[in-house]
């Protein structure tokens, strides 16, 4: 029994170990390559999953005026847990997601001036690497969303993931 035991703790810790190389992060002084909003175009659309508990929504925007509009909501058995508003824009010939939180009454998290965001670091057919989140295509109806939460310079930073369904009312 020893001998199956210790090669799935392996397998397990190995599966783990590439699954938590979804999200990337860029070095200090490395800059984002050249992208554009088609590359990534694959992103609209109305997505539902499960996460935290509850049911997370996405409604993302085709292109239109050098943006991606989105807007997320995750609902528990309480109801609104939160919200949050973003986008991706074409900055300086690459692409930059930014987004802002708001709580069930719509008070923003960030001050009026702050955004959280990512700077792209690496893009490919279908999947598309911010630093610290990782969107990826997985065919027409489900994309996986990869997202750092937590703080990591307290150690408590985990990698979340969203596995999305193409949403059909």
């Amino acid at each position: 029994m020893k001998t199956l035991t210790r090669p799935l703790l392996l397998l397990l810790l190995f599966s783990f170990s590439l699954n938590a190389q979804k999200v990337m992060q860029l070095k200090e002084g490395d800059t984002s390559p050249n992208a554009y909003l088609k590359q990534v175009d694959w992103i609209e659309g109305h997505w539902r999953g499960e996460a935290f508990g509850g049911i997370a929504e996405e409604i993302w925007s085709p292109p239109l005026g050098g943006s991606m509009m989105f807007s997320f909501k995750l609902v528990d058995e309480n109801g609104i847990s939160f919200y949050e508003l973003g986008h991706i824009i074409e900055k300086e010939n690459t692409i930059l997601m930014q987004l802002k939180h708001f709580d069930s009454a719509l008070k923003g998290w960030e001050s009026k001036e702050e955004t959280i965001d990512f700077k792209l670091v690496k893009i490919e057919p279908g999947i598309v690497y911010f630093d610290g989140l990782t969107m990826e295509k997985i065919d027409e109806n489900h994309i996986n969303v990869y997202v750092i939460v937590g703080n990591e310079e307290e150690g408590k930073a985990k990698e979340v993931l969203f596995a999305y369904e193409r949403y059909k009312s």
